[in-house]
């Protein structure tokens, strides 16, 4: 019986708890209309306030997202230079770079007259398997036209990129007529180790570029090609690294270190000290060792560095490197964006704090400019770290914390290549659109050539090539007739080295380079005395 009149007056009830709800929530809504007490009850930041309230009342229509973006960024600017809001749109690039791979159809191209060229071709790539070849010229994409369109790379990156297995059809413009190609896009690696080649006999060579996720596995693939060769001895060029996953970089330094030795270590006020050490035998533990550095040397390029150089396992050659030893953690946002924040610094196995100081942001960007300007670049002695504090190296050797690592043997920087003439040729697309020219209008002159090595060798059109360049850069308002003979020297190697880049990519173009690049040449006979 109580069952029966709880299951009569159950409805009423509940329809009196839903009126009274109703009212509750009419009277809350009445008692929300100010915008303070709505962001006090949703509990919202002062920043977040401002946006919806430009969004909800301002008199014309504001992009609030790009908007909110720049507000993150001036804040994080208070806190370092390398703390860093991305945007949605920017996210997936960088993203990639890291994985070291992304979705498209495997060309190299260059906006040249409003005409996208194709100027490489990925060996074993979609578009090598669809037919297309170096010289291509792109007229359609899915038949919407792209040549003299006044397109950007951003546009045609997108045109081209896609999921993978997916198609796109392109139209191209080959010696004068025009090709139809469907393109089933794949994975496209993005190599991280630029060159892996003998130097002699014993001495192997190693470009890494970066610390993405495949740098590991593309290093050990090239040491073990090079011992195959004969190595004996090792240079590593990380100059221009900027740095990227630290994982990567302690790995690798694992290979040269026997077991159970401080790589690296992190902490900051609200992180606890983390320690990275060696954990297995590696495969270069005993070989002579040179790494070579610069000022564009930073991050996981420094924590290699330091730690080899903490260990005396190799001899650092070059100049000071940049200084960054701020950890970043990446965290996901909810509208599609990510935050990069600082949570702690790189000490090396010595102690040394690898960061310079950063009290402004500005200043802080300018500091290789500065250093450049006072000779750290041509002088030794400049090149030291202002008031730097001295630790010790395993075996007592003497190094200075407070900003980047300082090379055991230094080699100044050439600033003859800093000439008004010569830095508008390299600053410019003046130089590759040259070297691609160049290069169709003598395809058959470089087909005798198999190797690097037997281009490097055996090309001797320096100066024909030279005297096309001087009139094709004199369109673009370059006069190079006024060189000295050493800046004409050294901008004929650069071409050289280009157009060996053009046949096998950056493979052929240290190849090439390297033959007449000081600090290699230094680092090749300081390695085999």
């Amino acid at each position: 019986m109580r069952n029966r009149k709880l299951q009569v007056w159950l409805p009423l009830l509940f329809s009196l708890v839903m009126i009274l709800g109703m009212l509750i929530g009419y009277r809350l809504k009445e008692n929300t209309r100010t915008a303070s007490s709505f962001f006090h009850v949703n509990n919202r930041s002062a920043v977040q306030q401002v946006i919806d309230l430009i969004n909800l009342k301002y008199v014309d229509t504001i992009n609030t997202d790009s908007m909110e973006g720049e507000a993150m960024q001036v804040i994080l600017n208070k806190l370092d230079p390398h703390s860093l809001y991305i945007p949605p749109v920017e996210l997936e690039e960088i993203n990639e770079d890291l994985q070291g791979n992304f979705q498209g159809i495997g060309v190299e191209y260059h906006i040249f007259h409003d005409t996208v060229n194709v100027i490489n071709v990925l060996q074993n790539g979609p578009s090598e398997k669809a037919g297309l070849m170096a010289g291509d010229q792109f007229l359609k994409v899915e038949g919407a036209p792209v040549a003299g369109k006044h397109i950007t790379n951003e546009q045609i990156r997108k045109l081209l990129r896609g999921p993978s297995s997916s198609k796109v059809a392109v139209t191209m413009l080959r010696d004068g007529q025009q090709k139809q190609f469907d393109i089933k896009r794949g994975t496209i690696p993005l190599p991280s180790v630029d060159a892996a080649y003998m130097l002699d006999k014993e001495t192997g060579f190693i470009k890494i570029s970066k610390f993405s996720q495949t740098t590991y596995r593309e290093f050990m693939q090239a040491l073990e090609k090079l011992q195959g060769q004969g190595l004996t001895r090792l240079i590593v060029d990380l100059r221009g690294n900027g740095g990227g996953i630290l994982q990567e970089a302690v790995d690798i330094a694992d290979e040269f270190l026997d077991e159970d030795k401080l790589i690296v270590y992190t902490k900051g006020d609200k992180t606890r000290r983390e320690e990275y050490k060696s954990k297995r035998p590696g495969l270069f533990e005993s070989g002579k060792l040179e790494v070579l550095t610069d000022e564009g040397s930073a991050s996981a390029s420094e924590v290699l560095a330091g730690a080899l150089q903490d260990w005396d396992r190799a001899t650092i050659i070059g100049r000071r490197t940049f200084g960054k030893g701020l950890v970043q953690e990446q965290y996901d946002l909810t509208n599609g964006a990510a935050l990069r924040l600082t949570v702690a610094r790189y000490y090396t196995p010595s102690g040394r704090c690898i960061q310079k100081p950063y009290k402004g942001s500005g200043d802080y960007h300018q500091e290789i400019m500065e250093r450049y300007k006072h000779g750290a670049f041509v002088n030794a002695d400049s090149n030291k770290v202002d008031n730097g504090q001295p630790f010790k190296t395993s075996k007592g050797k003497t190094v200075y914390g407070g900003g980047g690592i300082m090379p055991d043997v230094f080699v100044s920087f050439d600033t003859s290549i800093f000439s008004s003439s010569l830095s508008k040729l390299y600053l410019s697309s003046t130089l590759n659109n040259f070297v691609y020219t160049y290069y169709l209008e003598h395809k058959n002159l470089f087909k005798q050539y198999r190797t690097p090595d037997s281009f490097a060798k055996n090309f001797n059109q320096d100066e024909d090539a030279w005297k096309e360049l001087v009139p094709f850069a004199a369109k673009d308002s370059i006069r190079l007739n006024s060189l000295t003979p050493a800046e004409k020297s050294i901008a004929q190697q650069r071409v050289k080295a280009m157009l060996a880049r053009q046949l096998w990519r950056n493979e052929g173009f240290y190849e090439v380079f390297n033959l007449t690049d000081p600090v290699v040449k230094k680092a090749v006979e300081l390695i085999s005395k």
